[in-house]
């Protein structure tokens, strides 16, 4: 969909707008940060969303009627809304919850909005679909896989009282576990992928992956077999861009060439084209290049952290370094 005149951002980069195809991978906040970026450099834009989230409403919806978790692809149609009074009134309605003392309680009003489409049109990507036609999203998303997931994560005691590995299964469970996560894996291992997300990166331009939860929202894109596999063979240009800080619980101690030696680690076969750093994240840049390096892929360190100094993505700034990476 084309940039209304009303975007003040809509000036950002006219000169890639129209004729770059770009896919998003991720979920979460991480996500919508990179979406409400991306959006206003890209007039072909997807976003693959996880769908392992097991707790909030996500989780009630998911185990009361089986369907997906509508909450990552809710958070996602949001940040694609435009900044006009339309676009932000509607993802206003979206993001928005119930207050009360009984069954709707915390419900999001989006992730409502989206399981009645799916129950009425018994079609996940064409309930999506019908929402964005009706917030006027400037982009596309789709589920990651057809079905629910689980994250299954093996962990182990950083402190030494209770020596060992053990196992963890659940979004919630893994991000919060108490201990370092050593490696993650999908229940079932061999989803099906959604295919209309596997012919959206055969196609594009640039693939992106990051910033987010890195063992719940950007990993379980490559423990897909079909989708890593898409990924890792798609002609497009590939670029992950690290989190600003570790995330406790999940990432704890993680410095950014920790991230990269991760996503190595679960997919030995993804090469990548860009590495894109917050300055301010940095520490040791030597071991962070050489590490970009040997997943063959150029390093861009820029400033992309929000004014106030908290652990975000500012959007227009990450547009505007996106604007110089995505070329």
């Amino acid at each position: 969909m084309s940039q209304l005149k009303t975007d003040p951002w809509s000036e950002v980069t006219d000169s890639v707008s129209g004729r770059m195809t770009v896919v998003a991978l991720g979920g979460g906040h991480g996500l919508a940060a990179n979406l409400s970026a991306l959006r206003r450099l890209s007039a072909d834009l997807t976003a693959v969303v996880t769908v392992a989230d097991n707790g909030g409403s996500s989780g009630r919806l998911r185990e009361e009627l089986g369907v997906l978790p509508p909450g990552d692809l809710r958070q996602a149609l949001a940040a694609l809304c435009r900044d006009d009074e339309w676009g932000r009134t509607w993802a206003q309605v979206l993001q928005h919850r119930f207050t009360t003392g009984g069954p709707l309680h915390d419900h999001a009003v989006g992730n409502l909005l989206i399981v009645a489409l799916w129950q009425l049109l018994g079609e996940h990507v064409e309930g999506l679909d019908w929402v964005a036609r009706l917030l006027g999203a400037q982009g596309r998303v789709l589920p990651m896989a057809a079905v629910p997931l689980d994250i299954e994560a093996d962990v182990v005691d950083v402190t030494g009282e209770t020596p060992g590995v053990w196992t963890v299964r659940g979004q919630v469970e893994v991000a919060t576990a108490a201990g370092a996560v050593k490696a993650v894996r999908l229940v079932p291992d061999d989803p099906p992928a959604c295919a209309q997300a596997i012919e959206s990166i055969e196609r594009a331009d640039w693939v992106i992956l990051g910033p987010g939860s890195w063992y719940t929202s950007v990993l379980p894109h490559l423990l897909i077999p079909d989708l890593r596999r898409a990924i890792t063979e798609s002609p497009a240009r590939r670029c992950v861009t690290l989190n600003l800080a570790p995330q406790q619980g999940e990432t704890d101690g993680f410095s950014p060439h920790t991230y990269l030696e991760v996503l190595a680690q679960h997919a030995p076969d993804l090469r990548l084209d860009v590495v894109l750093a917050d300055s301010s994240a940095v520490v040791d840049g030597q071991r962070l290049e050489d590490t970009v390096n040997e997943l063959g892929a150029k390093l861009v360190i820029v400033d992309v952290r929000a004014s106030d100094g908290s652990p975000r993505h500012d959007p227009r700034r990450l547009a505007e370094a996106y604007e110089r990476v995505l070329r």
